[in-house]
């Protein structure tokens, strides 16, 4: 068993490295490509030299992510991983093997507390998870919202279209006016989130103003989609090239040239979206399947009452 003292050793927080705070499930959910993407995200924040900061768990979602990031990173002068948590999850978590894995743990007197230091990262990246992602994504849409925290991006790993009815949710509160508009910057797998991994950090690297951050992350919303195409097409092109030829070619004194840039931008932004219409699409059929089975059920059921 650790030690308090050990413990105690590992109770700081580097303030000059950046760093990533995920938030996704402490179980793996039952379709394997979970665990198979976030496992693949995680490589992908360990490859761009994001510490990961997260609950100090090791299962599910989260244990997934946490291992493709110790796996990809490169800085073998220290480890990769931030623990968050609280006097009475750490005791959860009292093994040598466990605590050996991070290289700092924060230890918060709350849950808000803890939250608002999970906040202090660069960006948030949502994964799939159950009831505590929910009320991560809950919590920090009021912060960003209510002003407690700056704004900043909210990557949602939308895998097997697993956020489709909460994004949809969210867009329908704040059409009916009881929520600001929040840019998700939506990814499917786990190269586009590299994808957008990149763009973050080139367009939101500096520090900007809330008003500035917002049409940054806009922007990145908007020309994602024609980026990751470019990067699909040219695996040896890097994001920042991609970016580089789009300014130059906006600033073309060319109108043509300007004009055809933003059809290709407009037309992929486009295509991604009726691409995950058509997978909402299929998922709503599910759900209409799901909801006659159980209509069928209550029907069975309700004969059978009327015979009592």
């Amino acid at each position: 068993m650790i030690t308090q003292k050990d413990k105690n050793k590992l109770l700081k927080n580097n303030k000059n490295q950046k760093h990533v705070f995920v938030a996704g499930g402490s179980r793996l959910g039952k379709n394997p490509i979970y665990e198979k993407e976030v496992y693949r995200l995680g490589k992908e924040i360990g490859k761009q030299n994001y510490q990961l900061s997260f609950g100090l768990s090791s299962r599910g979602i989260m244990g997934a992510v946490a291992k493709g990031v110790q796996e990809s990173w490169s800085d073998k002068s220290r480890k990769p991983i931030i623990g968050v948590t609280t006097d009475a999850y750490l005791k959860r978590y009292d093994t040598e093997k466990e605590l050996e894995e991070v290289s700092e743990i924060v230890v918060a007197h709350t849950l808000e507390e803890r939250k608002k230091e999970l906040l202090k990262s660069e960006f948030i990246i949502f994964a799939p998870g159950g009831a505590g992602t929910l009320d991560e994504l809950a919590f920090d849409c009021v912060a960003m919202q209510d002003g407690l925290i700056p704004i900043k991006p909210f990557v949602m790993f939308n895998v097997e279209n697993f956020f489709h009815h909460i994004l949809e949710y969210l867009k329908e509160i704040h059409l009916k006016g009881f929520a600001d508009f929040f840019p998700f910057i939506v990814v499917d797998n786990a190269f586009e989130a590299s994808v957008a991994f990149d763009m973050i950090g080139i367009k939101c690297g500096k520090k900007l103003s809330n008003n500035k951050m917002q049409e940054m992350i806009e922007g990145i919303v908007y020309d994602l989609p024609y980026v990751i195409e470019k990067r699909m097409e040219n695996p040896d092109t890097s994001t920042a090239e991609i970016l580089k030829q789009m300014d130059k070619e906006l600033k073309n004194k060319n109108r043509n040239v300007v004009r055809n840039l933003c059809k290709d931008i407009e037309t992929a932004y486009l295509n991604k979206e009726i691409n995950r219409m058509y997978g909402r699409l299929e998922k709503s059929a599910r759900d209409i399947a799901d909801v006659s089975h159980k209509l069928m059920r209550l029907k069975k059921r309700y004969k059978v009452a009327e015979n009592y």
